[in-house]
């Protein structure tokens, strides 16, 4: 991927100071307990706080001041860059539809941190909080996803940031709070999985689009990427993620659908660029 000389975003915030981190090769958050959330449906998730309680012990870390991340730090300039990306393909998306995009802020932080949906920690991996419409990762969390996920390269890390962002756009939206009112209506557990799901492929679908209009514009995907960002959604499939935790998979407990279904809304977004392609919620195959 042919980042660099990019315009970068002026909307991270960088609150690294402090704090452990991943701590991969004998740190504090070793990779069972990321498993375990990301199999909590806390990865890529809408509302990851519904099992911070139990990966934080509750507790809320302290706040670290804001600032703009160092101009010499590759991976926060890679963020800034694909970011300002995601800025300017959606501000253009919106504009045809005859709407103002609003950029989230994306917070990179180590640890922990506070959010407007409460405490996060970096077992998290990457989440979006709708209540204060910001982004938030853990660097350390790419090195987990190549290291020990298996899912190596620039555009996999590109595509983490561009979930996270169609996350947002579906809180301008207005999908967020229309799926957090259909999960409390829900009969079931399975049920309510069931509509978190369909929330995390149009994610995933968003990000596609994305991808789609980035390469139109920019020109800067190298053979592979494509490959690297679908095998990034191959390798945190429900299904992929359980059996690499020795449990058996269990369709009605996804809450963010299969590894194939997460390929397969990804590329559609990629090959259409169409947002009224991503409609999850309307088909009855996903």
């Amino acid at each position: 991927m042919r980042w660099e000389g990019n315009r970068e975003s002026g909307n991270v915030e960088d609150m690294r100071s402090g704090g452990g981190g991943f701590g991969i090769g004998g740190g504090t958050i070793g990779i069972g307990t990321i498993v375990i959330a990301l199999i909590g449906g806390a990865i890529f998730g809408i509302n990851p706080l519904t099992i911070l309680g139990v990966l934080s012990g509750g507790g809320a870390p302290q706040q670290q001041e804001a600032h703009a991340p160092p101009a010499n730090d590759v991976q926060a300039k890679f963020v800034s860059t694909v970011l300002a990306n995601t800025e300017d393909v959606w501000k253009e998306l919106f504009a045809k539809g005859g709407a103002t995009y609003q950029e989230p802020k994306l917070v990179l932080f180590r640890g922990a941190v506070r959010t407007g949906c409460g405490a996060g920690q970096a077992a998290m991996g990457p989440f979006y909080c709708p209540a204060d419409r910001k982004v938030y990762i853990d660097l350390g969390f790419y090195d987990v996803l190549s290291q020990r996920l298996g899912a190596p390269g620039e555009f996999a890390r590109a595509y983490v940031i561009a979930h996270e962002v169609g996350h947002h756009v579906q809180n301008l939206l207005g999908v967020s709070e229309r799926a957090e009112q259909l999960r409390a209506r829900a009969g079931s557990e399975a049920q309510a999985n069931a509509i978190s799901v369909r929330v995390e492929l149009q994610a995933d679908c968003y990000a596609g689009i994305w991808a789609h209009y980035s390469q139109q514009s920019k020109q800067w995907l190298e053979p592979g990427d494509i490959e690297a960002a679908m095998n990034a959604a191959q390798k945190i499939g429900d299904d992929t993620l359980s059996r690499s935790s020795g449990r058996a998979a269990v369709p009605e407990s996804f809450t963010h659908g299969s590894s194939e279904q997460r390929v397969r809304w990804f590329n559609t977004g990629w090959k259409t660029g169409n947002i009224k392609a991503c409609d999850t919620f309307s088909t009855r195959s996903l």
